[in-house]
């Protein structure tokens, strides 16, 4: 798993406090990509959105990573924004480039590991090496390693220079999709990871449960709407989709969130499977990848690294 300390990788783990609660670290480059260039919402360093200039580096695995890539094959940036793909195992190196199928190497300065990309932009940096990471190609920094960010720039930044008009955030729902992406962030999202690497039997029942509990309660809203804010796809339901795509091939197994299964939901399993087959999205979506990365990853959950045949699930609508 590891960090980085000024600039030296170890490996090490300390996601947990003394209560044995994970605790995510939060993203430190924040910068931001605009149409012209000017400061972020609230002031970030600007980049300017030109096709061709910007990388994104992503596992096929990671949910954060894939809700960047998912915001890519919806806009039609996949000629403007190049990317790379690690290896399914993050292990005493931490994310690599090591070759495997789906596995698409580093173009800058051919890295083997993906802590090279930090320390290459700087060579003092302290923290998580996360994906997935924005790369400015025309300066050689990183614009920003914030999921959430990343996203939101895709959606309207390349408008102007070739993206398509589709619309992930309608100003009109703004208020009411920070309102659910913030919800579904903490019990749910996050809420696997909190479940999954407790590491006391208290924390565990507590998470599992919350989790659980905000599961029910999408299931309730989905009765009544068909996505999470209306009859239009937005930005909060491909925030939930990479939870819930991988939720019975590996979180469900894997973090021990085996109360219910996605597919024992009538609500939620229509409502992903409809995501799923949303044009270009399924290409994202690779399970051989997540099940090796979660199964083989963490050792202290899963010493062995046995990866399951299982589960056999039908994306299919006609059902």
């Amino acid at each position: 798993m590891g960090l980085l300390v000024k600039g030296k990788w170890y490996d090490k783990w300390d996601y947990n406090n003394d209560e044995g609660e994970f605790i995510r670290e939060e993203s430190q480059f924040r910068n931001w990509i605009t149409k012209d260039g000017s400061a972020g919402p609230t002031g970030e360093a600007g980049f300017k959105a030109e096709p061709g200039r910007y990388h994104l580096y992503v596992s096929l695995a990671c949910p954060w990573a894939s809700r960047a890539l998912i915001m890519r094959s919806l806009k039609g940036l996949e000629d403007m924004i190049s990317i790379s793909v690690v290896n399914t195992l993050m292990g005493e190196n931490g994310w690599t480039f090591e070759e495997e199928e789906g596995v698409i190497q580093d173009p800058v300065i051919h890295a083997d590991y993906l802590y090279q990309i930090y320390t290459h932009v700087e060579p003092e940096y302290s923290g998580r090496v996360t994906v997935p990471v924005l790369y400015d190609l025309k300066q050689n920094k990183i614009v920003n390693n914030e999921s959430a960010d990343i996203m939101r720039m895709l959606n309207s930044a390349f408008d102007e220079v070739g993206a398509n008009d589709k619309d992930f955030l309608p100003e009109n729902k703004m208020t009411e999709i920070d309102e659910i992406n913030e919800k579904v962030y903490g019990t749910i999202n996050n809420g696997v990871y909190k479940a999954g690497f407790a590491t006391t039997q208290e924390v565990y029942e507590k998470e599992v449960t919350t989790l659980f509990d905000a599961l029910d309660d999408i299931e309730e809203r989905l009765e009544h709407s068909r996505y999470l804010v209306g009859d239009e796809i937005t930005e909060a339901d491909w925030r939930l989709f990479t939870t819930l795509i991988r939720f019975d091939s590996a979180y469900h197994g894997h973090f021990k969130c085996n109360i219910k299964r996605i597919v024992d939901y009538k609500n939620l399993w229509r409502y992903t499977r409809e995501l799923y087959n949303e044009p270009g999205v399924k290409e994202t979506v690779n399970f051989d990848h997540i099940k090796k990365h979660y199964y083989r990853s963490h050792k202290q959950i899963n010493p062995n690294g046995i990866v399951p045949k299982g589960p056999e699930l039908d994306f299919s609508l006609d059902k």
